[in-house]
């Protein structure tokens, strides 16, 4: 991209009509179709998971393989549904930037897409870990994974409204929130370049959102309604209008949870 191709694209707004040329259709169709894939799974798959939960004894062990590769998947579907659609407008941004051949700006993109969602790959392994962990410990419950205790899903709480107000949170979320600039700062032609401007704006987006999604604990890892609710609060924090101050209110309404938690523990006692 020249720079007089980036001057003109950096004055002008990332706006929906923009983004989908004839090559971001083809982009944000495949994006749609991947997340709408991702969320049908995770349905049948909560679905299938209140049918054994009468039938006591076939849950395998936590840390046998049989448990394992399933969490993963199921984490990895996971990050698919609730972070795709929030980095569509990065994604689409970069099919409309780039500037090459037809076939190598489609890979291009699918390369950026891909290395994306490696790094919440790489998460959804330690997420699956950390779930067979806290299954072996008696800490959450095998059927429902959600953590047992009031006290302990208020700590989760406090410490992702703690980290809402980080300055790292901070820092990662202005990254996420400015896909033309980070897109310009960071861009380099070719797959090599894709590769690396998706593995960054993956680890800036975990950054931003590692600490709600392990939120999913409080309300139920297979709960879609909670799923979906995540999912949402990620999309308003990260495009909301600054003014809104998205991640302030976020962190307001985490530490209110907590407190009804606590107030809850300490009622049933």
């Amino acid at each position: 991209m020249s720079s007089t191709e980036a001057a003109r694209a950096a004055g002008a707004p990332v706006a929906v009509e923009r983004l989908l040329s004839r090559h971001g259709l083809i982009v944000g169709a495949a994006l749609a179709a991947a997340a709408a894939v991702a969320w049908v799974w995770l349905a049948a798959t909560a679905a299938a998971g209140m049918d054994m939960a009468a039938m006591p004894g076939m849950m395998p062990e936590p840390w046998s393989a049989g448990y394992l590769v399933p969490a993963f998947v199921m984490w990895t579907l996971m990050m698919v549904a609730m972070m795709l659609p929030s980095a569509a407008p990065m994604i689409l941004l970069h099919a409309r930037i780039d500037r090459g051949p037809r076939r190598a700006r489609l890979f291009d993109t699918a390369i950026f897409a891909l290395a994306y969602l490696a790094v919440w790959t790489l998460f959804s392994a330690a997420a699956a870990a950390a779930q067979a962990l806290l299954v072996d410990l008696g800490l959450v419950s095998a059927m429902a994974l959600t953590l047992g205790s009031r006290v302990a899903a208020a700590a989760l709480l406090v410490a992702a409204a703690a980290w809402q107000l980080s300055a790292a949170k901070r820092i990662c979320l202005d990254q996420c929130r400015s896909p033309l600039a980070f897109i310009l700062r960071l861009w380099r032609p070719g797959a090599a370049g894709a590769l690396r401007l998706g593995l960054a704006h993956g680890l800036y987006c975990l950054g931003c959102c590692w600490v709600l999604m392990l939120l999913l604990f409080v309300g139920g890892v297979m709960n879609l309604a909670w799923v979906a609710a995540l999912a949402a609060l990620v999309l308003a924090e990260k495009y909301a209008p600054p003014r809104w101050q998205a991640s302030r209110v976020i962190a307001f309404c985490l530490f209110i949870g907590a407190a009804a938690l606590i107030a809850a523990a300490l009622y049933s006692r």
